[in-house]
């Protein structure tokens, strides 16, 4: 038996090469993996003694070879094929282990010139590995160092691989090169936002029980080249696992939060914001973001970004939580929470900005809409007070809720006092209902709704949905504008006495 190896990633190369010539294979090597297996002490024959060739213009050529690519993909159950091998005298590979130069990270590092990261781009590799892959009725093709181990125990007990697993080995060589292969081809389109064609690729995290419903199947994957993704640097503290809900609901939560700097706590249920708050400290912001809406709050995901302590813990462990994120937790703190066997608590240990190049993608029938996320800093600057005269405190109030306002389900309405959510209003067809909504909601949990302010995702196209805001004691509204009613709706804050900002832009979130 023959394995040919060529890795630039030695993780568990020792315990393989060791093991493959305990068994008595013949390694061949290429360069510094046949010098690294010398080291070792392990009988190996270099690439170049098989290609009676050296290698060539810096090592960009030593594998290229139809001695090597020919021991890859005869088929032995041709006789044409292994005549051919005899005619040549060319001995097969029954092996191929390979891993590829590491492209992505190189070429993601700072101050990395074009020319170094051109130099990561293999070709030999990714030519040995699919020649292995689509001759996996006789050739195994290890990709990655994961695979050793297994491998080498089955090798152990049976003396081969069998069909099965040379097939899956196969399936994963692949994906190894169509990754490798997709972020080259995304290195050299990122010039354009929206290149003629999208290629991406994404890494199984962990498989979730079910979908949005039992009988929906359902994984979590991370997308290839992403900075970070929604778990990269999240700890599981305690819980049952995480749902597919669960995890859109995460996200929803810390898009949202993301907006904050000050003390902040955002309360999600199906993948809408029902309480959102700032205060002095992340107790005051729980406090105030759970009385915005403590009935939507029955069965939350909770997320903060300060440290839980010893207080909040205890009030928290009160609470019926599905999945509760902060940064830290005191250890008494989660030991009170770890009375609830179900709720979820995960530990951030390392929160980051917006990546302001990620895309949005949404799915569609048989296709993919890819837009930019919607991550503009929404401040005063380019906004438009239309009417009335607002003080600092009511800007206060009108930006925080024209931040929350992005992370409602259209239509959206969200009003807020002090900082401090009291009603918000999403997803309904028509913008008075959504109006209408936000006002229950505040009445119904005896916020006071004098003196508070609203955001509306989009313009008011009538001025109904304005006047039923002020007539509940609305005195400040922020809206995109840009109704052909503007002036209608405008007019009738205008004789409110009531104040209006057109932020001249909207916030549509479907």
């Amino acid at each position: 038996m023959r394995a040919l190896v060529s890795v630039w990633d030695k993780t568990g190369l020792d315990e393989l090469a060791r093991g493959l010539a305990e068994l008595g294979w013949e390694l061949v090597a290429s360069g510094k993996t046949a010098a690294h297996l010398e080291e070792l002490g392990l009988p190996v024959t270099p690439v170049e003694e098989v290609t009676a060739s050296p290698e060539m213009l810096g090592g960009r050529v030593k594998t290229l070879h139809p001695r090597i690519h020919a021991g890859i993909l005869a088929r032995r159950d041709l006789p044409d094929d292994v005549s051919t091998l005899d005619e040549h005298e060319i001995e097969p590979f029954d092996l191929v282990c390979v891993n590829l130069y590491p492209f992505e990270q190189v070429a993601a590092q700072r101050g990395v010139g074009e020319a170094e990261a051109v130099e990561m781009i293999d070709v030999g590799g990714p030519s040995m590995l699919r020649g292995a892959a689509k001759n996996f009725a006789h050739v195994a093709a290890l990709s990655r160092p994961a695979q050793y181990e297994a491998v080498l125990a089955e090798l152990r007990e049976h003396g081969e691989l069998t069909p099965d697993t040379r097939r899956r080995l196969a399936a994963e060589a692949f994906a190894a090169t169509a990754r490798y292969e997709a972020a080259i081809a995304r290195w050299f389109a990122d010039r354009e936002a929206f290149p003629q064609t999208l290629i991406t690729s994404f890494t199984k995290v962990l498989d979730l029980a079910y979908g949005e419903n039992p009988h929906q199947r359902a994984a979590y994957y991370a997308e290839d080249g992403a900075r970070r993704h929604l778990l990269s640097r999240v700890d599981q503290l305690h819980g049952r696992d995480l749902s597919l809900i669960n995890l859109y609901d995460i996200s929803a939560a810390e898009l949202c939060l993301r907006e904050f700097t000050l003390p902040a706590c955002v309360i999600v249920k199906h993948a809408n914001p029902c309480g959102v708050a700032v205060g002095t400290t992340i107790e005051e912001a729980y406090d105030r973001a759970l009385a915005a809406d403590p009935l939507s709050a029955f069965g939350m995901v909770c997320v903060l970004n300060r440290p839980v302590g010893v207080e909040l813990g205890e009030r928290l462990a009160e609470r019926f939580i599905d999945v509760l994120l902060a940064p830290n937790y005191e250890p008494a703190a989660l030991e009170a929470l770890q009375r609830k066997k179900d709720v979820r608590i995960l530990a951030d240990r390392e929160r980051r900005g917006f990546d302001a190049a990620e895309r949005d993608y949404k799915r569609v029938v048989g296709g993919l809409l890819v837009q930019d996320r919607d991550f503009d800093v929404d401040d005063r600057e380019g906004m438009e007070v239309v009417a009335g005269n607002p003080s600092e405190e009511c800007w206060g109030d009108l930006l925080f809720a024209w931040r929350v306002c992005k992370h409602v389900t259209s239509n959206a309405i969200v009003i807020v006092r002090d900082l401090q959510t009291i009603g918000i209003g999403g997803g309904q067809t028509s913008r008075v209902d959504s109006v209408k909504i936000a006002i229950e909601k505040a009445r119904e949990h005896g916020h006071d709704l004098a003196g508070a302010a609203l955001a509306s995702d989009a313009f008011f196209p009538f001025a109904d949905g304005p006047q039923a805001a002020i007539d509940a004691g609305v005195t400040a509204l922020i809206q995109p504008g840009g109704s052909r009613r503007d002036a209608e709706v405008v007019a009738a804050v205008e004789s409110a006495g009531a104040t209006m900002v057109f932020s001249g832009r909207r916030h549509f979130r479907h």
